[in-house]
């Protein structure tokens, strides 16, 4: 076969295509609730884009998206969704139907991709982000099956810190199933026909960090296939793939209107645009029949555009006048098997604790990873604070791969954790509780909400086990960094990370209650769950294995008649459990504590229905305080007990604490022992 020849073919093909999906494109919009589309990022996108999905450079099933094994793509640039969806919606994801109406709130649709419309495996938008999940595909395609991770960026994106984080990480782990693809427009949201900062040596910076630079003509088929090419079939050397698409902001669109970053499309103009693109397509598909007209007594050549224009869902027609038409077939996915996410282990040989002795968090979790990484679904991410959290040291001992260290690079660890919690991994991710990205956890947290939406719906994409189990391992939380000054200490954090949707916050007191909790979310299908730990160690409270629960709170001091009770988290269950000591010695006061890990709707009502005074004394700024007031706010007007909180906000409000010695702060706070008894006693 003259190689040379079918190639010329396929982009000829490929062009055909392109000016489908154009089409597409601008239909969608058209028929947006708001008529509204980001029309230059997604029309430039349109040749990259189609030829990878096309041009038989990506190994992907339509009809399973989340089997095992295949090749994987990230839409970092989430403004290019139009385009993407146009794609998806050929290729037999979803309904064509679907691209009707979009934007609107029936709609599958939005204006950023995620996981609600079906083969969408993250939501993106926020840039910067995409391309670290994509890393995080890669390094699992390294893992337990080898694929291949594409993600296309815009040169805007670029802008973002982020990136640079999975660019030096990427290059470091020797990422060679990695390609990044650059839409290099010169555009962006204020600057449509230019950057506002300057992106002329993008080349150079991804060689400085020791990628393989593909630098092409972006508006041209032939140099960026030949690129995804060169990825997919040059031998590998440990070095990730960029591949930088130069083009300009709305490439392929006759009229002017469409290179802006979005616009709200005219009716009468976006008729206009169809036309000029469907005289186009008339061209594009005259002169690919021209071509196989002068070859039609090559055989090869024939079958070969065949087998090509029907992977293109195209169907090449010879006779009369001979034509290229779009194949019709409707929707190819089906829906997903269910996962099974539990963890295997065997329990006796987790970690006994002895009640005498005092334990910390991070020696337990490494003693339990030990048992719990012999599972492969088990994989570990800190960012250079191993040491804090203990899952590094637990991991590793079974399993090096899977135990990784980003290093300072916290961004770019959740994102990571995100691409192994997708494939069905149970994912555990560890920093300071401070150092969360809060800008990616918000996004993260959409994804997974997305997930159960999908779910949940009737003939959906995804099914039972297809939720993501990520653990974010919040360390040194409440007043457990002590003197190592405000922007360490974690008072504030619980409040904040309680205002995502899709999270499960847990405060641990025990070592034998954290040993529960990682049993609990051994369990599978636990989704995101943020776990407080308490750095320095802890003696046992719970002699027996504790049988968690979310949503329970646990009395670690109970008396029959209490008259009055405390309710805490953390730490400070250990003071409140001595203040009722102190009281029941010196007063013959009886007081039970209750241990909140979680917030326990039912005890507060229960609590709220008491006539004896509860006080909430916690090493925070008053979570579960919070908490219970948004649940007993519409009851009805109980008796004349008081509820007393006591916390590190300054009368209510947030505030950040300073260095000081743990005997320093609960005093300074009123949360030491006697501090505790001495307020209860006033209010009985």
């Amino acid at each position: 076969m003259k190689e040379q020849t079918a190639k010329k073919g396929l982009h000829k093909l490929l062009l055909v295509k392109d000016s489908d999906l154009r089409i597409m494109t601008l239909e969608q919009g058209l028929q947006a609730v708001d008529k509204g589309i980001h029309s230059g990022g997604a029309f430039s996108a349109v040749v990259p884009l189609t030829a990878l999905y096309y041009g038989g450079y990506m190994n992907y099933s339509v009809k399973n998206p989340t089997a095992e094994g295949q090749d994987m793509f990230v839409l970092s640039k989430g403004h290019a969704v139009a385009s993407m969806a146009s794609i998806y919606a050929d290729l037999g994801y979803f309904d064509k139907s679907v691209l009707d109406n979009s934007r609107s709130h029936e709609s599958l649709l939005n204006g950023h991709p995620g996981p609600i419309l079906p083969g969408v495996h993250i939501s993106t938008g926020p840039l910067g982000q995409g391309c670290c999940v994509a890393q995080g595909y890669a390094i699992a395609g390294t893992i337990n099956s080898s694929f291949n991770v594409f993600s296309l960026l815009g040169d805007g994106e670029l802008q973002e810190g982020i990136v640079w984080e999975s660019v030096m990480h990427a290059a470091h782990k020797k990422l060679d199933n990695l390609c990044f693809i650059v839409d290099k427009n010169h555009g962006q949201l204020d600057r449509s026909d230019r950057m506002i900062l300057p992106m002329d040596r993008v080349e150079e910076q991804f060689k400085g960090f020791g990628w393989r630079v593909i630098s092409v003509d972006g508006t041209k088929y032939e140099p960026v296939c030949n690129a995804l090419e060169t990825f997919t079939k040059a031998p590998r050397d440990g070095r990730p793939t960029v591949i930088i698409c130069n083009t300009k902001k709305g490439f392929g669109a006759f009229s002017q209107f469409l290179t802006k970053h979005k616009v709200t499309l005219k009716e009468e103009l976006t008729h206009q645009e169809i036309g000029l693109q469907r005289q186009r397509r008339e061209q594009r598909e005259h002169d690919f029949l021209s071509l196989f007209s002068a070859y039609r007594n090559e055989p090869e050549l024939i079958q070969y555009w065949k087998s090509a224009a029907e992977q293109m869902n195209l169907s090449i027609d010879t006779e009369k006048a001979g034509s290229v038409a779009p194949i019709e077939h409707g929707v190819v996915l089906e829906r997903a098997e269910p996962r099974n996410k539990s963890i295997s282990y065997r329990p006796e040989k987790l970690p006994r604790l002895d009640p005498g002795k005092a334990y910390s968090a991070s020696d337990v979790i490494t003693d339990a990873m030990k048992e719990f990484a012999l599972d492969r679904r088990i994989i570990s991410i800190d960012a250079d604070l191993g040491t804090t959290s203990g899952l590094q040291g637990g991991v590793e001992y079974v399993d090096q791969e899977r135990a990784l260290n980003v290093g300072i690079a916290e961004a770019n660890m959740m994102n990571i954790g995100e691409a192994f919690a997708s494939l069905g991994y149970n994912t555990w991710i560890s920093t300071f509780c401070p150092f969360f990205d809060i800008k990616v956890l918000r996004r993260i947290a959409i994804g997974q909400q997305e997930r159960l939406e999908s779910i949940d719906m009737e003939n959906s994409w995804l099914s039972e086990g297809h939720g993501m189990d990520l653990t974010f391992l919040a360390t040194a939380p409440n007043l457990e960094t002590k003197t190592n000054g405000a922007t360490h200490m974690g008072n504030d954090d619980i409040k904040i990370i309680n205002e995502f949707g899709s999270i499960r916050i847990i405060d641990v007191s025990c070592p034998n209650q954290l040993l529960g909790i990682m049993k609990w979310i051994m369990e599978g299908n636990k989704g995101l769950v943020y776990i407080r730990i308490m750095r320095s160690p802890s003696s046992v409270i719970y002699q027996e294995q504790v049988n968690f629960e979310y949503g329970k709170g646990y009395y670690a001091v109970e008396e029959q008649n209490p008259q009055g009770v405390i309710v805490s988290s953390g730490r400070g269950v250990f003071e409140a459990m001595e203040a009722a000591r102190k009281l029941k010695e010196s007063k013959q006061i009886s007081v039970s504590v209750i241990d909140m890990p979680s917030a326990d709707r039912n005890l507060f009502k229960e609590l709220y229905a008491s006539d004896i005074p509860v006080l909430f004394a916690e090493h925070n700024n008053g979570y579960l305080w919070n908490e219970f007031q948004k649940e007993c706010f519409d009851l009805p007007k109980r008796g004349k007990a008081d509820f007393i909180p006591i916390n590190t906000s300054d009368n209510g409000r947030p505030q950040y604490i300073h260095s000081a010695t743990y005997e320093e702060m609960i005093q300074t706070f009123g949360l030491d022992s006697q501090s505790l008894a001495n307020t209860l006693e006033t209010h009985m």
